[in-house]
């Protein structure tokens, strides 16, 4: 903001002077101004809750709707990191160049995945203005590369406005062991899950305290709170207790899942009267997503049944638990005084997740290493799903299912079960109406200007000496004093995701036929769908071919925005391929690292990367105890992993291949006596296996003796989405290794540890023929 010129008296004695504070003092928000709170869920369609319809049980989201409004046709824009920015800048998320999620950006204007200063936050506006703000849970708008504690700060929350944050910077954490940062540095959680940790509590808790410190000592300054838990993204954790009170309730399946919540929601009013069902697999078959694909119910056997539906138990607990925690939030707004002239949003960021494959995963990130699931192993953890010993994430069933009545689930742009989410809207002070649905056509581009017309701010169209880009959406204040069906004043949206693509205009809806992560390319010979939205809510009924004029209007009407707003080129390339490409950071990829104990962890985006490579992992360690002991090396988690440490004396290797038991363990069959080694490993890669895993031939070595060596194989894609960094002396988090999975850190004792070496190939294996495959198909 400009600096105010000074109007007091500048003489050579103070005496003489006269004092201005005006261009010194901190500027105060409006008085009346209300605080803001936005509770922003993951991956939640909209037939999952109880205030739309659904079979989740949601109090605190019920007390809120009962005073406040629930929108109807509220959208997102498929994925998460993409939906953040708009909530963040007001922009469209190829503007915001968050056309995917961070991890998988590339090197073109709407994909950087780095947040352009054309598009200031809202927060620094609010900060600006006299708010206090504060960030708490996920955050995902920070480039892969910039999650290390030496990197670019310049995307964290406290340069993008925001005065604390606490919470997780990647797209996704173990709930029971989160990867966590406090403000601008990295932090081991505060106490264990045996001691009753869960994310969802510590991040309730963490919100009230800094609502409690603020108003302790400013209160009459309002704040501006993003509350953003890890649910209902996977993994699926939570206590015992809420996946018990869910027993027996999804045995029924998803296919009568949808026939049930229909009827529901259009009993609530969410959906009109004569609102259709559309069919579970939509797309033609030369179109489709196997990936994507739903079992019908009655195809399953018992077990996938009986699994499947602890599955969605489990989820719906995780959902509840943690709008229960967050009813402790609006619980102390209400007793300090605060809750009337608070300004709430309470909603979700995409339709219900996909990535669980049409058959569920006790380890999701198998979905990110494009590996199967497989039904015995799945069957061995049903009674433990939750808990800490899995990474559980539903089948597509449930997803298509949680996004009733509409076609498809997150990452489908193109329809509305990608992106029409949740949305109540609750501020006693300012909303008159209570109970009341609300149909008015909007976005989560427009959550920004209705903040900040609420507030009586305007985005400035220079700010820290930039030129901004205009906000892509419109203020939703109108919808407080409008009747249900009055008028939208929202004319046009486009939607592109991960190569799907569509657009809504007036009431009408175009949509390309394109699946997501297909690596099919030829989007020039994409057929169009035309649904008459307002007509037909769930986009039932194709009238392509009734009005091709309007059909071909509204193709041009998407790339003139897709011109605007950056959004070519196109890319539906597999998740295995956009999580792996090599991406400039601070510091190259390089064939030789240095690592030394005492250090936070290493994110895996600038940790070394092993691979697709041969690698050796050799360790300068003294030992001065006989009964040392402890981790040397780890990276990973009981997901996926690798792990050098020292246990009864003896050294160990081991390769957990995406949690699969039995690890792969290497071990000697000698003690360790006193002394000074080098202790270490060699994998050399000799091929892939049919999922692009790596194989080969590993050595342990002390010293240049091999003490035991065999076969093994590596994971093509990354050991987590994000967290569980690599460690030097310890394994922060959740243990890669059962062998030291009750032992927590696992911490080296005994001995010292001088530094650890990696060295790996220097140039990653790359299929040559799957690459030369993959540019005829799109030449």
């Amino acid at each position: 903001m400009p600096t105010k010129p000074f109007k007091g008296t500048i003489k050579l004695d103070v005496r003489d002077s006269v004092p201005d504070w005006e261009p010194y003092t901190p500027p105060q928000a409006p008085e009346g101004a209300p605080n803001i709170l936005i509770i922003l869920f993951d991956d939640t369609g909209l037939a999952t809750w109880s205030p739309f319809g659904g079979r989740v049980n949601m109090p605190t989201l019920q007390k809120l709707a009962d005073r406040g409004l629930i929108y109807s046709q509220w959208h997102t824009t498929a994925l998460c990191s993409p939906t953040r920015s708009t909530f963040l800048t007001g922009r469209n998320h190829h503007l915001n160049s968050m056309s995917c999620i961070t991890e998988g950006s590339q090197g073109f204007p709407g994909w950087s995945g780095r947040i352009p200063d054309e598009c200031a936050p809202m927060a620094h506006i609010l900060q600006d203005a006299g708010w206090s703000t504060f960030w708490l849970g996920k955050e995902h708008l920070v480039p892969q590369q910039d999650i290390a504690p030496g990197a670019s700060h310049k995307h964290w929350p406290l340069q993008m406005g925001f005065d604390r944050f606490y919470g997780f910077l990647g797209g996704e954490t173990n709930q029971w062991y989160p990867d966590l940062v406090e403000d601008n540095h990295f932090i081991d959680q505060p106490y264990s899950p045996e001691e009753g940790y869960h994310l969802s509590k510590d991040l309730a808790d963490k919100a009230i305290g800094m609502i409690r410190d603020q108003k302790a000592s400013n209160p009459s300054r309002p704040w501006f709170m993003w509350f953003c838990p890890g649910a209902n993204h996977a993994p699926h954790h939570c206590p015992q207790e809420y996946i018990d009170k869910y027993k027996g309730m999804f045995d029924d399946g998803y296919d009568a899942y949808r026939e049930w919540v229909l009827p529901r929601m259009i009993e609530k009013g969410i959906l009109p009267k004569g609102t259709q069902l559309t069919p579970f697999n939509p797309l033609p078959e030369d179109v489709a997503n196997p990936g994507d694909a739903v079992r019908p119910w009655d195809s399953l056997n018992a077990d996938e049944k009986k699994l499947f539906s602890r599955m969605a138990e489990v989820f719906a607990g995780f959902s509840e638990y943690t709008d229960v925690q967050i009813g402790r939030i609006i619980d102390y707004l209400e007793q300090s005084g605060q809750i009337d002239n608070t300004l709430i949003f309470y909603c979700a960021d995409n339709g219900a997740s996909g990535e669980g494959s049409p058959n569920g995963s006790v380890n999701e990130n198998k979905f990110f290493n494009n590996y199967p699931d497989d039904l015995s192993e799945n069957m061995k953890y049903l009674d433990v799903l939750g808990s800490p010993q899995t990474y559980n994430h539903y089948p597509t069933g449930w997803a298509a299912a949680f996004s009733a009545p509409f076609q498809m689930f997150k990452r489908y742009s193109q329809y509305a079960g990608g992106t029409c989410d949740p949305l109540v809207i609750s501020w006693p002070k300012g909303i008159k109406a209570r109970r009341e649905v609300r149909h008015q056509y909007h976005h989560s581009t427009d959550i920004v200007p209705t903040i900040l017309d609420v507030c009586g701010l305007e985005m400035p169209k220079v700010y820290r000496g930039v030129e901004q880009y205009p906000l892509s959406g419109v203020s939703m204040r109108y919808t407080f004093d409008a009747a249900p069906h009055a008028p939208t004043q929202k004319q046009r949206q486009y939607y592109a995701m991960l190569g799907t693509r569509g657009i809504w205009e007036n009431g009408w809806k175009a949509a390309a036929l394109h699946a997501p992560l297909v690596s099919k390319g030829h989007f020039d010979q994409d057929q169009w769908e035309l649904y008459h939205v307002d007509e037909d809510r769930s986009e039932s009924k194709n009238l392509a071919n009734k009005h091709p004029e309007k059909l071909q209007a509204l193709i041009q009407a998407w790339f003139e925005e897709a011109d605007k707003n950056l959004v070519l080129p196109l890319d539906d390339r597999s998740a295995r391929e956009l999580l792996t490409v090599e991406r400039p950071s601070d510091e190259p990829p390089r064939d030789h690292y240095i690592y030394y104990p005492g250090t936070s962890p290493v994110p895996e985006g600038v940790a070394v990367n092993t691979r697709g490579r041969s690698y050796k992992i050799l360790a300068n360690v003294e030992i001065a105890d006989p009964n040392c002991s402890g981790v040397i090396f780890a990276h990973g988690s009981r997901f996926g992993g690798h792990s050098l440490f020292i246990k009864n004396r003896k050294l160990y290797y081991v390769y957990n291949f995406l949690g699969i038991k039995p690890e792969q363990q290497f071990i000697s069959p000698q003690e360790l006596s006193p002394g000074r080694y080098t202790l270490g490993m060699e994998f050399t890669r000799e091929g892939a296996g049919q999922y692009q895993e790596s194989l080969g031939k590993t050595k342990l070595y002390i010293n240049d003796q091999v003490v035991a060596e065999g076969s093994m194989k590596t994971q093509p894609g990354h050991f987590t989405l994000s967290g569980d960094g690599l460690c030097i002396g310890r394994d922060s988090g959740d243990a890669v290794s059962q062998e030291y999975q009750q032992s927590g850190e696992f911490k080296f004792t005994g001995g010292t540890i001088d530094f650890v070496g990696v060295t790996v190939e220097q140039t990653q294996y790359l299929d040559l023929e799957k690459q030369a495959a993959a540019a005829l198909a799109l030449d």
